[in-house]
């Protein structure tokens, strides 16, 4: 021990531990494996892992990366849903997993651009699933045919492709920015697809009160709390083993996990230290959001899902490109039945009539960049 040397008590457990502040603030960091594909592949690599590297970037739930790249037909990309990394508690007919799987074909056309080549994306080309169907893992998602073009247009968002981030942190009490509105509402959408904003406290208030509502009402129904928690990385070593899911790291996770004060089991368990913990963690993001969002589409087929994503990763790029922080709160677009009363409520109030759906919903403010979180390598989603 030397003078910066300190005692410090974990909350709730009565352990003391001794730790310089230097080994301290250093220990159980992201691993550099886990984060190296936000660097961007080398020039050098095929064209189609060199899309399929930046494609891998998107946003998705719960980061399970569901994604599988069958690359079996020359020159082309058969995207399928990984059915062992779907959600059936709280997305239980995946209409949140395609909505992942548009951000990353979202992504993949922009690289493909910018590699000057043309993707030709033909959606559910053996026919589109059920809304209701359980597993969208049979069929494939989409097709992608790529070839030379290097007439179309770069994308002036593909530079903020790494950039990128989902932004949990709780956010600064500022309203909205004027140009900031003005530009996100005008971004170009899909086809049967709008955007609509809560811009100041008195216009948020409302909608962080659902949010709230539906945070605590999931965290306290053991099968869908038990679902995030499964998914969650513990510590450098977890992380690195499966570079997916919810990511927990740094010195104080490091030393409750070290006592026992941070686990699956603790975490499930209302009453304890760790339970609480993720509660307010939750809870104290909602309550600091101080502007949301939100995207509907006309319809809630299939195809609408995947265009969602399309369009909702592209209000993120603009973000990011404006120095806007973003971050979904999805829980009260789940479908499972408890959720349906308050959700009911949400539509409402958001003016939701007749078929349309509200595929994206989302908070939108200022706070400094995070880091990134983990992903996959490019050889864990390919198919050959």
């Amino acid at each position: 021990m030397n003078r910066r040397a300190f005692l410090r008590t974990i909350g709730g457990t009565g352990v003391i531990f001794a730790a310089s502040a230097v080994g301290l603030s250093q220990c159980n960091q992201m691993p550099s494996d886990a984060i190296a594909p936000w660097s961007g592949p080398s020039n050098q690599v095929s064209d189609r892992e060199w899309v399929l590297s930046h494609a891998l970037l998107a946003p998705n739930p719960h980061n399970m990366q569901a994604w599988i790249a069958d690359l079996t037909e020359d020159g082309a990309i058969t995207l399928f849903a990984d059915g062992t990394r779907l959600l059936p508690d709280t997305d239980p007919f995946s209409r949140q997993i395609l909505i992942g799987q548009g951000t990353f074909l979202e992504l993949l056309s922009m690289a493909a651009t910018e590699r000057g080549l043309d993707a030709k994306i033909t959606m559910f080309p053996e026919g589109e699933p059920a809304t209701d169907e359980l597993d969208v893992s049979k069929k494939p998602v989409a097709h992608v045919k790529l070839s030379p073009n290097s007439a179309f247009a770069k994308d002036d968002l593909f530079p903020f492709i790494t950039s990128r981030r989902s932004n949990k942190q709780g956010y600064l009490q500022e309203a909205l920015r004027p140009e900031h509105h003005l530009a996100l509402s005008k971004l170009p959408l899909l086809k049967g697809q709008q955007m609509g904003f809560a811009v100041g406290e008195e216009k948020v208030s409302p909608y962080r009160t659902i949010a709230r509502e539906a945070i605590t009402l999931e965290m306290n129904i053991p099968r869908t709390l038990a679902e995030s928690i499964e998914r969650t990385r513990i510590g450098a070593d977890e992380i690195s083993k499966h570079r997916d899911g919810i990511d927990l790291h740094g010195p104080m996770f490091y030393w409750l996990k070290k006592f026992g004060a941070m686990t699956k089991e603790k975490a499930i368990t209302p009453g304890t230290m760790a339970h609480q913990g993720g509660m307010d963690y939750a809870l104290g993001w909602a309550k600091e959001t101080h502007n949301m969002g939100w995207l509907i589409s006309e319809t809630n087929s299939r195809s609408a899902q995947v265009e969602a994503g399309r369009s909702y990763v592209r209000i993120n790029l603009l973000a990011t490109k404006l120095g806007v922080s973003i971050h979904p709160v999805s829980q009260i677009l789940q479908e499972y039945p408890e959720m349906q009363t308050l959700q009911e409520n949400f539509n409402q109030r958001i003016g939701v009539q007749d078929s349309q759906r509200v595929q994206m919903f989302y908070r939108i403010g200022y706070q400094k960049q995070v880091p990134p979180s983990p992903r996959r390598r490019v050889a864990d989603i390919i198919r050959t």
